[in-house]
């Protein structure tokens, strides 16, 4: 990956344009009907931007680029992304082994919508990699988020992805918390990249989308089925505002590392805090696998304090901190996990569990803030 290529744009006009124009078209015309058979057989140019556009194109290029992979395709949400994918490489009799905690929204199409197709999926520990081995014979995909989105557990990502090639299973991973800088999947035998692009990749809290990244043939067949079919396609201007976001990606990263690294030692030596499950931390159960595999570790974490029922008036007290599902923007989130009882009894949390994503404010200024909400517990 060479960032001057997320950086710079080639025109796409002959005026020169240092940022790609927003194609705000829903289609493209045509001066005869030979053009546009063309288009449609060869795919020559933009028809119908449910399928394509000039803006989402330039966007996908760059996710590729990224990821180090052949090809990507866009989405309205990561789930959708993920939707997308599973539908079109799953049918009725595959199963899906999964590494858990899952995230939730995938939890959901695992759980609820694929089973009504004829589709089954087992959901095994993603910290035990012989268990997830063995049920591999026989699966269709194998499902990895590393690390996982409340616990931060890690996967051990080669010897899963050497073992479902030998057994002909796809590999698939969300990799939103990596984000293609501190994790590149692809490097690690991983087959197809998903990623929620509404947390790093956009980085202002202003839009919802979703990649799928990965060989040709896998995006060209998430496109002309789960993309045309299922029609969670990313508009022109969602698809600009990601591109911008991808100019400031890697150096937002580093403050939010810096800034979280900053926050997660504060915590871990407060005498309220039972434990803080950030993989950059030495006492983070996985830290070698972090060191394995990870370049870095962002701005989200998660701790637990002593006093479980707390935790709710903890979030309730801070003040820069705000409570909020998402992450990945300027602004500093909260998240008691008690405050989702269905997520909490999903994954048997522990009702102190709080999960924190660390902005780009300054990190004395929300240190400053948590010792006092800390205070009022």
């Amino acid at each position: 990956m060479h960032w001057q290529e997320l950086l710079h744009d080639p025109p796409l006009s002959d005026y020169g344009e240092v940022s790609p124009p927003i194609f705000q078209n829903s289609l493209f015309a045509f001066g005869s009907v030979a053009e546009f058979e063309k288009a449609m057989n060869q795919g020559t140019r933009p028809v119908y931007t449910r399928i394509t556009n000039p803006t989402v194109k330039t966007l996908e290029q760059k996710i590729a680029e990224l990821e180090g992979a052949e090809a990507a395709v866009a989405f309205s949400s990561g789930n959708g992304a993920m939707a997308a994918l599973l539908f079109s490489v799953l049918e009725a009799g595959d199963r899906v082994v999964a590494a858990g905690p899952v995230y939730a929204g995938t939890y959901g199409l695992l759980t609820k919508l694929l089973p009504r197709l004829g589709v089954k999926s087992e959901v095994i520990d993603g910290k035990d990699t012989e268990a997830l081995i063995a049920a591999l014979p026989g699966a269709k995909v194998l499902l990895l988020e590393s690390p996982t989105s409340y616990t931060f557990e890690l996967q051990d990502l080669e010897p899963l992805t050497a073992a479902a090639r030998q057994h002909g299973v796809l590999s698939v991973i969300d990799n939103t918390y990596g984000a293609g800088v501190y994790l590149r999947p692809l490097e690690h035998g991983v087959d197809v990249v998903v990623h929620s692009a509404t947390k790093y990749i956009s980085g202002h809290s202003d839009v919802v989308a979703g990649v799928v990244a990965g060989p040709e043939e896998i995006v060209r067949q998430t496109r002309s089925q789960g993309l045309v079919f299922l029609g969670a396609k990313l508009a022109p201007f969602e698809a600009w505002l990601l591109i911008r976001g991808l100019r400031t990606l890697e150096l937002r990263l580093e403050r939010h590392q810096r800034s979280a690294l900053a926050v997660a030692r504060y915590l871990e030596g407060h005498p309220k805090v039972k434990r803080v499950l950030h993989p950059g931390l030495d006492s983070f159960p996985q830290r070698t696998l972090a060191k394995k595999y990870l370049r870095g570790t962002g701005g989200i974490f998660s701790f637990e304090v002593k006093d479980g029922p707390a935790a709710k008036k903890l979030a309730d007290s801070l003040r820069l901190f705000r409570i909020g599902v998402s992450w990945g923007g300027h602004e500093s989130l909260v998240l008691p996990l008690a405050s989702q009882p269905r997520v909490v009894s999903s994954y048997a949390f522990p009702e102190g569990l709080v999960r924190i994503f660390v902005g780009l404010e300054p990190p004395e200024a929300l240190i400053a803030d948590l010792e006092g909400a800390l205070e009022q517990i």
